[in-house]
Parts: C-alpha cells; sequence; structure tokens
C-alpha cells in the first residue's frame, strides 16, 4: 500500500516536466546588414514589444508608438508682384533760346596765320607817330641827366625802345589786366560757361583757343567785352550771366577780330611810346596853369608885386618849359605838333576798327546774334538818355545834346551805323 503513488489529480504536487518555459526579458536582438555608402533616409522607427516587468518590478507604462514625425512647414507664399510702374510721360524740354549754338567739340582745323596786321592797325601806329616821337625826345633829354660819358643815356634810350617787347609778354600782360583794366581771372562755375562758347568762336575762326587768355570784369550793369595786349579777352559779369550762348559767343567773336586784324596790340603798344610824351605835356600843362593862377592872384596887389614874382620865380620857369618845347618840336621837324590832331585820327581808326570786328563775327556766322546784342546797347542808350533828358526837365535845364565834336572824338561808332553794317550778312543767303 505504501507503494501505490499518488494521484495526479492531488493537490500541491507539480511535475517537473511540466514546469512551463522562462521567456527572455528583452526581444532577441536582430542582425543588422551591411552599412551603405549613403545613409538611407530616416523614417520613423518602427514600436517595439513592450518591455515585460521582471519580478518584483513595477510594470512601466506600455510605451506606445511615437506618431510619426511632421514635414517641415512649407515655405511662406511669395509677396504678390508688385505691378509694374507706368512710366512717367517725357516732359518736352524747355525751348531753346533762338540764338542758343551748339558748343559740342569737333575736329578743328588751325590756319597757317593765325592773326595779321590790317589798315587799321597800320593806322593806328602811324597815328601815334607824333606822341612817339616826342616821348622819344623827352626820354632823350632825361637820360642826359645820367652821369657818365654818354653810354647810360644810349643804354637808357634802347631800354626804352625795347620795353614795348613787353605788351607781349604773358606775366606783364596778367598785371596789365589786373592792375590797368581790373580784370579777374573765371571762376571754376564761370569757366565752365565761358570757354566751351570760346573754344566754338576760335574753331570756327580757325584759331588756337589756348593761344588767348580769358578774363572776368566786375560789372552787373554793362554788356560789354574786351580785347587788350597780345592775348587779353575779357568780357563782364553782365554779359556772361544774361546773354544766351549765341549771343555771348558773338560779342566774343568781335573782340577775336580785334585781335586777328593786330587792333588791341597795335592800339596798346601806341599807347606805351606816347606815355613819356603824354606825362611831359601833362606836367607842362600843370606849371603853366599854376604860373597863370599865380599871376592872376598877384594881380590884386599891384603891377609892382606881379612883376618882381614874375622876374624872381616864374619867368624862368616859363623860360625852361619854353625851351624845352622848342627843342622838342624843331629838332623833330614840327612834327610833335601833329599830336594835336591825333586824337581825331585815332578816333577815326577806332570806328573802323569796330566796323572790321563786326565784319569779323559776322563772317562767322554771328551776325544775327550781334546784332541782337547791338539792338539791347542801343535800348539800353535810349532809356539812359530818357532818363537824362527826364532830369534835366524836372531841374528846370534844357537836355544837353552831344556836340558835334564829341562825335568826332567818339571811337566806336553809334549802333544804327553798325546795324546798317551788318544788313547784307541778315539777308538769306541763296541755296548753293
Amino acid at each position: 500500500m505504501d507503494n501505490q503513488p499518488n494521484p495526479p489529480d492531488s493537490p500541491g504536487t507539480v511535475p517537473a516536466e511540466a514546469a512551463p518555459p522562462q521567456y527572455p526579458q528583452q526581444p532577441p536582438a536582430y542582425p543588422t546588414g551591411p552599412a551603405r555608402q549613403a545613409p538611407p533616409p530616416s523614417y520613423p522607427a518602427p514600436a517595439g514589444p513592450p518591455a515585460y516587468p521582471g519580478p518584483g518590478a513595477q510594470a512601466p507604462p506600455p510605451a506606445y508608438p511615437q506618431p510619426p514625425a511632421q514635414h517641415a512647414a512649407p515655405p511662406p507664399p511669395p509677396p504678390p508682384t508688385a505691378q509694374p510702374r507706368i512710366p512717367p510721360q517725357p516732359t518736352a524740354p524747355p525751348p531753346l533760346d533762338p540764338h542758343h549754338i551748339s558748343t559740342e567739340q569737333r575736329r578743328v582745323y588751325l590756319k597757317a596765320r593765325q592773326r595779321h596786321t590790317d589798315a587799321t592797325s597800320l593806322g593806328t601806329l602811324v597815328s601815334y607817330l607824333p606822341h612817339f616821337l616826342a616821348s622819344l625826345a623827352v626820354v632823350g633829354l632825361l637820360s642826359l641827366l645820367l652821369p657818365g660819358n654818354g653810354l647810360l643815356s644810349l643804354l637808357a634810350v634802347l631800354a626804352w625802345l625795347l620795353s614795348g617787347l613787353l605788351v607781349f609778354h604773358g606775366p606783364t600782360e596778367s598785371v596789365i589786366a589786373r592792375r590797368l583794366l581790373r580784370l579777374r581771372p573765371p571762376t571754376p562755375e564761370e569757366s565752365a560757361r565761358l570757354e566751351p562758347v570760346w573754344r566754338e568762336v576760335a574753331a570756327r575762326a580757325g584759331i588756337d583757343a589756348h593761344t588767348y587768355t580769358l578774363w572776368i570784369e566786375e560789372n552787373d550793369d554793362d554788356l560789354n567785352a574786351v580785347a587788350a595786349a597780345g592775348h587779353i579777352v575779357g568780357v563782364t559779369t553782365c554779359a556772361l550771366n544774361r546773354l544766351p550762348n549765341g549771343e555771348l559767343a558773338a560779342i566774343l567773336a568781335h573782340e577775336l577780330g580785334h585781335h586777328v586784324g593786330g587792333h588791341a596790340w597795335a592800339s596798346l603798344l601806341g599807347y606805351w611810346y606816347a606815355l613819356p610824351g603824354r606825362l611831359a605835356y601833362r606836367v607842362m600843362h600843370l606849371i603853366t596853369r599854376t604860373a597863370l593862377r599865380v599871376i592872376m592872384f598877384f594881380a590884386f596887389y599891384g603891377a609892382g608885386t606881379v612883376a618882381l614874382f614874375f622876374a624872381l620865380f616864374l619867368l624862368p620857369v616859363v623860360i625852361i618849359v619854353g625851351a624845352i618845347a622848342y627843342a622838342t618840336i624843331s629838332s623833330l621837324y614840327g612834327l610833335p605838333l601833329l599830336a594835336l590832331l591825333a586824337p581825331y585820327a585815332l578816333a577815326y581808326i577806332g570806328r573802323r576798327s569796330e566796323l572790321r570786328a563786326d565784319d569779323h563775327a559776322a563772317a562767322l556766322g554771328f551776325a544775327p546774334m550781334l546784332a541782337s546784342v547791338l539792338h539791347k546797347f542801343q535800348q539800353a542808350d535810349d532809356a539812359a538818355r530818357h532818363q537824362a533828358a527826364l532830369a534835366a526837365r524836372q531841374a528846370g535845364r534844357k537836355p544837353l545834346k552831344q556836340r558835334r565834336i564829341a562825335k568826332l572824338l567818339a571811337t566806336h561808332p553809334d549802333h544804327h551805323t553798325r546795324l546798317s553794317r551788318l544788313k547784307p550778312w541778315l539777308q538769306p543767303q541763296p541755296p548753293r
């Protein structure tokens, strides 16, 4: 009985063969494939099996698979393209002045003969001849006062004769422009307006524009220009700022005509050589006037006092001045007496030179512009005469009329004469 086995259904006994198998805590690690050269795109990892808790450990909450990563937010839409701007309608440029000229640079053909000496230049030198001879006599008499055996006197006379070459010397011309003519160099703004016009004038004339120097005269009331010495061309600020470039070119062409014809250097050279004689004349004139005034003053105190003073002081002075004048006139065969007629001759030649300069400007194509400038001159003169006549009437005086002798001494012809001279240039030219 003791050897009977227990019944299979008895509680508390479990056979060894019937024990459950032990499962691993983690899922088996599966082998990975060989590494690729380029990494594969990253996809969301699949969720693994849930980890079972070991004995005695609290089971963590099951790990649920994460949702796949969201794609990157799309870029914001581009801003709406701006509507194309309607270009502004081109505005018409302001109308150019009728006397406007083009100043674009172009090829220039220079003349082989840049200047010459015309008949008016030769007439100017001949008219100054009496003054020159009188000046030569004065310089010769003054040189005799120098010490020595006469060599210094001869050198002094030769130095005075050669001094006329300074008229064509650049630094001396600058001194003449600044000190005598009261001119100044142009500012950069003035040069920007003046030089293109001057280059156009010189190009039409076939003249090298760099031969001459441009100067400015501070004058806001007078439309004028000047040509002096050998290379000076000056223009007033009034003409520079108020005239259109065509009319400015016309007056510059007129002044260039004075240089091309030799009028400017002939006038300055004659004036320079006449200066000693004029100074001597003024000194003698002052002495004579002073002597007459002294005689008239002492005439109130009796004839005896006047006679005594005249004998002691004035008579020697009058004798010396008279002797110098007689020696000068007789040694030069009376030619210095022609100096009394020289102002009238020089005025006439000056008027002729102005008309020749007008012809030069008209030949370059500036006749309409020059006529317009002359009309403005005439209007300004008429207004000035009207104001003078009105002032004379208000003061109870008669208006002054220009005397005939004043017309003979005028160095410029009247505007009516100059406009009449330009009429042939203003007529339409027949087609060639």
